[in-house]
């Protein structure tokens, strides 16, 4: 799992440069950020949905704050892999989603982060997914159908952070 800790790395890291935008919940993103891939590990996996799987373990292993748990849960877009997985229901039961701008700037950190840590336009993180699973694979047609919420997290965020920028505050 050397390339997925690669990833997490680069995702923590982009999630250090929102704090400008984060203000009090910063420290919270970037945890989700170092934690989001956790449900890969192979010891953890149940569902096999790895935001899921993932938030199980921080809630009733790590007793992990409910806040980050969420956002584990909910990463990138998660919930349209979870209506394809039939596990929708489950999913908003068991975690229901945390505050909107913070989905959006973790699945901003996940979605601009390549598989080896580099940052990477979302269009071409997309690509990269796409050609990793192919076309018929289950998490290729999830994010295709979550392609429209990837994106506008990330031109949100890309949007807040150009409006700090400009006020000379980050």
């Amino acid at each position: 799992m050397p390339r997925r800790w690669a990833h997490s790395q680069g995702v923590a890291a982009r999630a250090v440069e929102l704090a400008p935008i984060l203000g009090a919940d910063a420290e919270l993103v970037e945890a989700a950020a170092w934690l989001h891939d956790i449900g890969y590990a192979p010891d953890l996996v149940d569902t096999g949905f790895h935001p899921l799987d993932g938030a199980r373990y921080l809630r009733d292993v790590a007793k992990a704050d409910g806040r980050l748990c969420r956002l584990v849960a909910h990463h990138s877009c998660a919930v349209f892999e979870a209506e394809q997985r039939g596990l929708l229901d489950v999913l908003q039961a068991e975690f229901p989603q945390e505050a909107a701008e913070l989905r959006q700037a973790l699945t901003y950190c996940d979605m601009t982060t390549g598989p080896d840590g580099t940052h990477l336009h979302v269009n071409d993180r997309l690509a990269e997914i796409h050609s990793r699973y192919g076309p018929e694979h289950l998490v290729s047609r999830s994010i295709a159908k979550a392609t429209p919420c990837i994106t506008a997290a990330v031109e949100s965020i890309t949007g807040r952070l150009a409006d700090v920028r400009a006020a000379g505050i980050g």
